[in-house]
């Protein structure tokens, strides 16, 4: 994937990072079934040694940090010194791990419990880590750093991928991390940690309107129920077809939209009209599960007058 900024690259490369991280957690929690086929453990530590460090630490050690500290932000005694720590740490708790990851069913009770810990450890020094850097060290190197820096970082983090796995290391990266995931029983995804009353919660405190409509083609959900809505919609509508909630002369446009959702030539489908004195988005999106089958579609309806009249910038702490 291109990047247009250094940030974005390598907060793209936490992503994997985490992902990994994930089946390195579930490893650890299984503890009994991962000492009796450590694999996918032993995987899940390769990758974050070999891409997590070896390729996504050296970008910053060898690059982002000298430059920052060129453009005045301080190593000893500064963040980026914290930050050369945290991955001396790392890599450290890494390596031990991998070491010892083959002989595990071997160790007494006490060194296994020691061992689970240290991959705990590590999974809490790495997620902190991740943490400072997205929303602390990054957003300063963003205050620091001249125009010219951002693209002189992306020639440097493309050339170390490529130095490292050729022309084809994204595809390269995201099929090592993919591989790790393979057998992994847990969710990638983060909605198991919410209730059902939570998940309601947000659907109902979202700023916008949003319609399901299932693979079936029936109205399946939406939100903001009896409360005041642009579109009016009564529970009467769920179980209906979705070309009989459109005016008839709309319905061969919906149908083509829909069609072009099922089919792959569409990802998107965008109409904004002049109503009640506003202005008003409406926006279509094919929905897909993990293995990229359609589930239906989400339309997703947004008064947009006020936000189109925001100019200048409004900080958190204004």
């Amino acid at each position: 994937m291109q990047y247009q900024r250094w940030d974005d690259f390598l907060i793209a490369e936490h992503e994997m990072i985490e992902r990994a991280m994930a089946v390195l957690k579930s490893c650890l929690d299984n503890m009994d079934e991962t000492m009796a086929k450590p694999v996918q453990m032993v995987r899940a530590l390769d990758f974050l040694l070999e891409f997590g460090d070896k390729v996504h630490n050296r970008k910053e050690e060898e690059y982002l940090f000298p430059l920052m500290q060129e453009r005045g932000i301080p190593v000893q005694g500064g963040p980026l010194g914290v930050m050369l720590q945290e991955h001396e740490m790392e890599r450290n708790l890494l390596q031990n791990m991998i070491t010892k990851a083959p002989s595990l069913a071997e160790l007494p009770a006490e060194e296994v419990a020691r061992y689970r810990q240290e991959g705990y450890d590590y999974l809490r020094v790495r997620a902190e880590h991740i943490w400072k850097e997205n929303d602390v060290l990054y957003p300063m190197g963003r205050q620091v750093l001249l125009d010219e820096d951002n693209q002189k970082l992306l020639d440097a983090f493309v050339g170390i991928n490529r130095e490292t796995y050729g022309d084809q290391a994204d595809r390269h990266f995201e099929e090592m991390v993919t591989e790790v995931e393979k057998v992994l029983k847990e969710k990638k995804g983060l909605i198991h940690n919410l209730s059902y009353e939570q998940i309601e919660g947000i659907m109902e405190t979202l700023p916008f309107e949003v319609t399901f409509v299932d693979a079936e083609d029936t109205v399946a959900y939406f939100n903001r129920l009896d409360k005041e809505k642009l579109f009016p919609r009564t529970r009467s509508v769920i179980g209906r077809k979705v070309t009989k909630c459109h005016p008839e002369k709309s319905v061969d446009m919906v149908s083509e939209i829909v069609e072009g959702f099922k089919n792959g030539t569409r990802d998107k489908a965008e109409f904004w009209i002049d109503f009640r004195g506003d202005k008003v988005l409406i926006r279509y999106f094919p929905v897909r599960n993990e293995q990229g089958e359609y589930l239906g579609v989400l339309e997703v309806t947004q008064a947009i007058g006020d936000i189109q009249k925001i100019t200048g910038e409004k900080r958190l702490l204004d």
